[in-house]
């Protein structure tokens, strides 16, 4: 069944592509680094707002769970139904969570902050600023590390994850009898997804809030 909507697909391939862009960027010191980072900030919004008022499968409401449940997951007491589970809806709040984190940092090092930086600031300190940006890049490493190798453990387990990305689509075989409660089972069944037209309409608005942003620094 159909469980991944076009705008949280083509978010998670021009997420992966600008990552790799921006780590072999940064750490080579060569190519459009600020580029890249510019684009991925537009797009981290863009999931967030999406996150929101996306479609189901997309909502963090739909995918963030107690440690508990991500606990009895774990250990196999219960099977999620589609879309994330609920180890994987942590993932995605960290992976956002430090991608936001670098692209902010790499902005305040662009000086697009500094009309609004008080010296007196921690956020002043370049090197500080430095010091986070890069430990940032370095834990987007592992987290993408520990992102492949779990998609390998669910290939392993005959779980199409990648394929899902492409076409959209989840197999429906997972055992539902171990899931949270019947509600979420026939939830399962029911994915209500937004038009896509809504999604282009967010990322317009955050293409404009980053532009307003760098223009009104002087950056652009």
């Amino acid at each position: 069944m159909k469980v991944w909507d076009l705008p949280t697909r083509l978010y998670h391939w021009l997420q992966a592509l600008l990552c790799l862009g921006l780590l072999a960027s940064g750490f080579s010191g060569n190519g459009p680094h600020e580029v890249i980072g510019i684009a991925l900030l537009i797009l981290v919004l863009w999931r967030l707002c999406w996150g929101v008022i996306g479609s189901d499968t997309s909502r963090f409401n739909h995918f963030l769970r107690s440690p508990l449940i991500v606990w009895h997951y774990l250990t196999g007491k219960i099977k999620h139904t589609i879309g994330h589970n609920p180890a994987g809806g942590w993932m995605v709040i960290t992976l956002l969570t430090c991608l936001l984190i670098q692209s902010l940092t790499g902005f305040i090092l662009m000086g697009v902050f500094d009309i609004w930086i008080n010296e007196s600031s921690f956020l002043a300190d370049s090197d500080l600023i430095g010091i986070v940006h890069a430990l940032t890049a370095r834990l987007l490493i592992a987290l993408i590390g520990l992102h492949l190798l779990a998609i390998i453990s669910y290939k392993l387990k005959h779980v199409p994850l990648v394929e899902a990305m492409f076409t959209g689509r989840q197999s429906t075989s997972t055992d539902l009898s171990k899931t949270t409660n019947s509600a979420q089972v026939t939830s399962s069944h029911m994915v209500a997804f937004k038009q896509n037209r809504l999604a282009f309409y967010c990322f317009l608005i955050c293409v404009g809030i980053v532009y307003s942003l760098l223009k009104m620094t002087g950056v652009v």
